[in-house]
């Protein structure tokens, strides 16, 4: 691969601006004071990689907009349970019937798990099915405990203890919820690894040198440390919320852009130390011709993120700020600690292969064909540019058509994790003996005197398998409903107990008869909250089914509002830096298309190579808003260069110029962020690896023909007209 040159810098003139003169001590102390400075936030950002997890949680309901009737409900639940407790389901087969003998060992040895630290109030005793083949136990775990790490203490307990020829299985929230915390657990270190390694692999291949890569690379890494210190503190002073999944796309986010921004001021710089004996007006002349592509494109990619700010789901609206941070950070880097590295290494950081002080024949490096590969593409587009972008954005259109047959609806928390997933057997083997739905009930507040009300109307769904209301006195702390009320437990005599009231309000359970992550289920719940609207009956539902149903619908609110919102903001953005109205909206149109063929291939490969089980309603949304911020980034890159270029030597020239000049960088840079994105896919979680392909091919797909092939044959094929209505379509003369 060519190193790429001069990228996104003003065209090549007969003279070069001169660089005015700066006292040789302030050339010694600035670089050295920001080398320092990212030095020492390095070494106090680093170790709190680490520690994300003392301030991230993974908790669906707490990303919930407070309006929710899921939000309402479980901040309402711990007032009755009197715990913040998150139950775990123990389920035990058998491939013959349960004796009395084998339910006393369960008994026994489930009751010890109280002793774990990090299991709070009593265990429940063994619940047995009614094919006598199964029985579940109740365990409650601190909700500020390491969930993880007790769900395996209570699996290897559990191994150890149960009798020979019983399965032990720990499934419901908590054994999910430490699947989920084994799968991001990996983000620290192997997606970090994975991601810098494929970034210097092909930093290598680029600059062929072994020392440019290695400042390129800690560039990125000083920008990630940086960004992560600033965020551990807004989250831990409750400014911020942050997740296993947004920690990965900031890792991705900052490795990939911070890399970007340095392969173009490199690439400058490069170019700048052949026309100056000095390093010092190199790094002037380089910073300057920089600095305004890299602010317009971070800037770009800010605004869009922060669109993210207008959602209703908080893990949306949270990400928008956290990215936002990170993109700063790598812009800063990038501008700062890269020019002050490569100002104090010099030539050498490029060797073997120097570039030497040699003005005469770098400004004769000014024709189109100079540029190898790139020269002769841009001359094959400009030969034919018509039947190029027609049939470009044909081939592009046929893509997107399969988008259609994206399947965002939300996917099973079950599947959440890709792999085995020890939960996930549990949860089959519970379905197999009990209620589906056991362990996960729906919850719904009722006043009081609406009890029995509400009590029908769960208990008339074919979808609802019990009916129980909390109750301090009854066994287990619950009593059962029926249509005659609440139900006596004990011996004949026995009073039926009395319901839990707070503030006249009391807390009524449902089993679901289907596995609480099921359609079925959400299905049942959309009915009560209907059935109960009909009723006239104000009682929340919430629970883990309407957690996921209100989600799945904040989520769905989002992008319907979110996607056109980052659509005007960016074409705003344009137009002020291109000084058009017709290019901009050329631009965003060829961004959009190329993002809908991206979201066609990836529904065929979803659907048909992966088998993946759907889609979050937010991968759509993630995608196109790191698509459309990133994407357009690239067309930035060109038609910055292609309207300086216009301004020396007419539109079409500057179009051919443009596209042989930019290509290298710009190639390299799409390489490097969808490789960083791809490395997303190496955390075993289903929308990772989805946004993952989603981003990394749509990258490819922007790389290599949008920028390549579309945008240049479109400006092409109508000249000066592109600039409509400034000041360069009205003379339409260099």
């Amino acid at each position: 691969m060519t190193p790429p040159t001069g990228s996104g810098s003003p065209t090549e003139h007969t003279h070069r601006r001169r660089v005015p003169s700066t006292p040789r001590v302030l050339r010694i102390v600035l670089p050295a004071l920001l080398i320092l400075v990212w030095l020492v936030a390095a070494g106090i950002g680093g170790p709190y990689f680490g520690r994300v997890d003392e301030v991230s949680s993974n908790d669906r309901t707490a990303y919930l907009p407070e309006s929710a009737e899921a939000t309402q409900v479980q901040a309402l639940t711990e007032e009755f349970t009197g715990s913040e407790a998150i139950p775990a389901i123990i389920v035990v087969t058998s491939e013959s019937e349960l004796t009395e003998q084998d339910i006393a060992a369960l008994t026994e040895s489930t009751g010890a798990l109280v002793d774990i630290e990090g299991v709070v109030d009593e265990v429940s005793p063994p619940i047995p099915s009614e094919d006598g083949l199964a029985v579940q136990v109740f365990v409650p775990i601190d909700s500020d405990a390491d969930i993880g790490a007790v769900v395996e203490e209570i699996d290897a307990a559990l191994t150890a203890d149960v009798p020979e020829g019983l399965t032990p299985y720990v499934t419901g929230p908590a054994g999910f919820s430490a699947d989920l915390g084994a799968a991001f657990a990996g983000i620290d270190g192997l997606l970090l690894g994975v991601a810098l390694a494929a970034v210097f692999v092909i930093l290598v291949i680029v600059y062929r040198s072994p020392l440019l890569p290695v400042v390129v690379l800690a560039t990125s890494l000083f920008a990630l440390c940086a960004a992560l210190l600033t965020i551990w503190y807004l989250a831990k002073a409750d400014l911020l919320l942050l997740s296993g999944q947004t920690q990965g796309i900031l890792f991705i986010l900052v490795i990939g852009a911070a890399t970007d921004y340095s392969l173009l001021y490199v690439a400058r710089y490069r170019d700048e130390l052949r026309h100056h004996r000095q390093k010092w007006p190199a790094t002037v002349a380089a910073l300057r011709g920089t600095i305004e592509p890299v602010l317009a494109s971070g800037g770009t990619v800010i605004a869009g993120l922060l669109c993210l700010l207008l959602s209703d789901l908080k893990s949306n609206s949270t990400l928008g700020p956290v990215a936002a941070i990170g993109i700063a950070f790598a812009m800063l880097a990038a501008m700062t600690f890269l020019p002050a590295v490569l100002y104090a290494t010099g030539r050498v950081a490029f060797w073997p292969r120097r570039p030497h002080f040699d003005p005469a024949s770098a400004e004769a490096e000014s024709s189109v064909s100079d540029h190898g590969l790139w020269g002769k593409i841009a001359h094959a587009v400009e030969r034919r540019p018509r039947p190029i972008w027609i049939l470009t954005a044909l081939v592009l259109a046929a893509g997107s058509i399969f988008a259609l047959q994206l399947k965002a609806d939300g996917v099973p928390q079950s599947d959440l994790v890709l792999g085995e997933s020890a939960a996930r057997e549990g949860q089959v083997a519970l379905g197999e003996h009990f209620p589906g739905g056991a362990g996960s009930p729906v919850q719904v507040i009722a006043e009081e005197g609406d009890l029995q009300q509400v009590a029908d109307v769960l208990l008339a769904d074919d979808g609802i398998d019990s009916v129980t209301v909390t109750a301090e006195d009854s066994p287990g702390g619950a009593a059962p409903v029926t249509a005659e009320g609440i139900q006596a437990q004990g011996p004949p005599g026995t009073p039926a107990a009395e319901p839990t009231v707070v503030e006249g309000q009391v807390l009524v359970q449902g089993t679901l008869v289907d596995a609480a992550d099921s359609a079925a289920a959400e299905q049942t719940v959309r009915d009560l909250r209907a059935a109960l609207a009909e009723e006239d009956v104000a009682a929340p539902v919430g629970g883990v089914t309407a957690t996921s149903i209100d989600t799945n619908d904040a989520s769905a609110h989002d992008r319907a509002l979110i996607i056109p919102v980052v659509l005007v903001v960016i074409l705003l953005i344009l137009m002020l830096l291109l000084r058009s109205v017709l290019a901009p909206v050329l631009l965003v149109a060829t961004t959009v298309l190329s993002f809908g063929t991206a979201l066609g291939v990836s529904a065929l490969v979803f659907n048909h190579l992966f088998d993946f089980p759907g889609a979050d309603p937010a991968v759509p949304l993630y995608g196109f808003v790191f698509l459309v911020a990133l994407g357009i980034d690239y067309n930035i890159f060109l038609m910055t260069r292609v309207r300086e270029e216009s301004l020396q030597h007419g539109t079409r020239e500057g179009v051919v110029r443009g596209l042989a000049v930019t290509g290298g960088v710009i190639t390299s840079a799409g390489l490097v962020l969808a490789a960083t994105f791809a490395a997303l896919g190496v955390i075993p979680i289903l929308f990772l690896a989805q946004l993952a392909f989603i981003v990394a091919f749509g990258v490819l797909l922007d790389t290599f023909v949008v920028r390549t092939l579309l945008v240049p044959a479109l400006a092409l094929d109508l000249g000066k007209v592109i600039w409509w209505p400034s000041k360069l379509w009205r003379s339409g003369q260099p």
